[in-house]
């Protein structure tokens, strides 16, 4: 019950802050939220840390997913694709989302088996890492940006 409250109240802020701070800024607070909870959750089963330090650090996962990735992506893909492909584009986008959300759990039982769960955990903080650097390095910020204009903008035929 604790994830579904934390995920409500967080995708509601998330909501509330998206035009007003931007896409990107919510990524980066949602990518920090990430790599510090996964991290924490990943020594938390190097080091046997016991209680109810494990829940904590999923709760705090889960905000900083429901703050930042949860909301923006939605939206975000819904900006990135020109008119003319903007369906085709959201479709494909919510596709690989949901695939990639179902496949990439299902794999976590089995790697837990073969390299403990401490391990998996620090590989999905280096991915976030990697979403961070994707984030600043290429991401474009959309707020405030008429889809026409940031069709134009992104566009790569002149």
């Amino acid at each position: 019950m604790g994830i579904g409250i934390i995920n409500l109240i967080f995708t509601l802020i998330g909501i509330n802050l998206i035009d007003r701070l931007g896409r990107k800024q919510l990524m980066y607070y949602g990518s920090f939220g990430y790599i510090i909870s996964l991290s924490l959750v990943a020594c938390a089963f190097f080091f046997s840390w016991e209680g109810l330090l494990i829940p904590i650090f999923l709760f705090l996962f889960i905000a900083s997913h429901a703050i930042g990735q949860g909301a923006v992506i939605w939206v975000f893909i819904s900006e990135i694709f020109p008119n003319h492909l903007r369906n085709a584009g959201q479709a494909f986008g919510s596709s690989v989302h949901w695939v990639l959300a179902a496949a990439i759990p299902s794999f976590v039982p089995l790697l837990f088996a073969s390299i403990g769960p401490g391990t998996v955990f620090l590989i999905f903080a280096g991915m976030m890492v990697l979403q961070l650097l994707f984030v600043y390095f290429m991401m474009p910020e959309t707020k405030g940006i008429p889809l026409e204009e940031l069709s134009q903008k992104l566009s790569t035929t002149k």
